[in-house]
C-alpha cells in the first residue's frame, strides 16, 4: 500500500492485518481522486470505515486541511495510528476508534488540537462488503448516512463517496444526491452531493442513535 500522488507520493503505508478489511487498489484510488479533481486543498475530510487510512491519508497528501478517521477494529485502528504518525500528520488528524453505526460524527479533540474539523467537505464511507447490503431505509448504516448530513456536521456543498460491490443496487438516502457511479473492477464508487437539508428527513430513531455514541468510541 502506498500514497499515489501529492506531497507524500510513493510513501508506503502499513496494510491491514488479516482479511477484515479490503484495501483499495492503487488503480482504483487514482481513478477516484482524478474524478474528484485531484487537488483537495483546504477540504475537511471524514474517512469512515478507514481501515489503516489509505483514503484519508491520500486526501491529506493532496492538500486536504484535515481528516477524521473512524475505525472500529482495535488492531486495525492501531495500524491506522502508526500510518498517521509515520507521515507526520498527527496535527491535522483525529483517529477515532468508534462504532460508525452509533457515532455522533463529532470528534472531540484534545484542547491543544486547534484544527477546525467541522463541517466536513468530503466524506468517504467504505463499509465491509457484508455490511454494505444493510444500506436500506431504516437500517443503522442508512441512518448513519442520514445523520452525518446534518448541517452542523456537513458543509452545504459537501461530497460523499460510498464504496460498495458492483452487484449491489444501492440507493443513498435522500439527504444525498448521486451524481456519478464510478466502476473499477468488482467495486463501484457512488459519488454524491449533499441535498438541501430537510429537518424532517432525519427521524426520531436517527436522533436517538446520534445520542448513543457515549463510550462507544475511543478518540486518540
Amino acid at each position: 500500500m502506498r500514497i499515489v500522488a501529492g506531497k507524500f507520493k510513493r510513501r508506503s503505508l502499513l496494510p491491514p492485518a488479516g482479511e477484515q478489511t479490503r484495501p483499495i487498489t492503487d488503480r482504483a484510488k487514482e481513478q477516484l481522486f482524478e474524478n474528484l479533481g485531484g487537488d483537495l486543498s483546504g477540504r475537511r475530510v471524514l474517512d469512515a470505515f478507514a481501515g489503516t487510512g489509505t483514503i484519508g491519508l491520500e486526501a491529506l497528501s493532496r492538500g486536504a486541511a484535515g481528516c477524521v478517521f473512524l475505525e472500529a477494529d482495535k488492531r486495525t485502528h492501531g495500524l491506522l495510528k502508526q500510518n498517521v504518525e509515520r507521515l507526520g500528520v498527527t496535527d491535522v488528524s483525529v483517529t477515532w476508534r468508534v462504532d460508525i453505526l452509533r457515532t455522533s460524527f463529532r470528534p472531540r479533540p484534545a484542547p491543544e488540537h486547534t484544527l477546525d474539523l467541522l463541517p466536513y467537505d468530503l466524506l468517504f464511507f467504505d463499509p465491509p462488503y457484508k455490511m454494505a447490503s444493510g444500506i436500506v431505509e431504516g437500517r443503522p448504516l442508512y441512518k448513519s448516512l442520514q445523520r452525518v448530513a446534518k448541517p452542523e456536521l456537513c458543509a452545504a456543498n459537501a461530497e460523499m463517496i460510498l464504496r460498495v460491490p458492483t452487484e449491489l443496487d444501492i440507493v443513498p438516502p435522500p439527504e444525498w444526491t448521486q451524481y456519478r457511479e464510478l466502476r473499477v473492477g468488482g467495486m463501484k464508487f457512488l459519488m454524491c452531493d449533499r441535498a438541501p437539508f430537510d429537518a424532517d428527513a432525519v427521524g426520531d430513531d436517527a436522533e436517538a442513535d446520534d445520542e448513543s455514541d457515549g463510550a462507544a468510541g475511543e478518540e486518540e
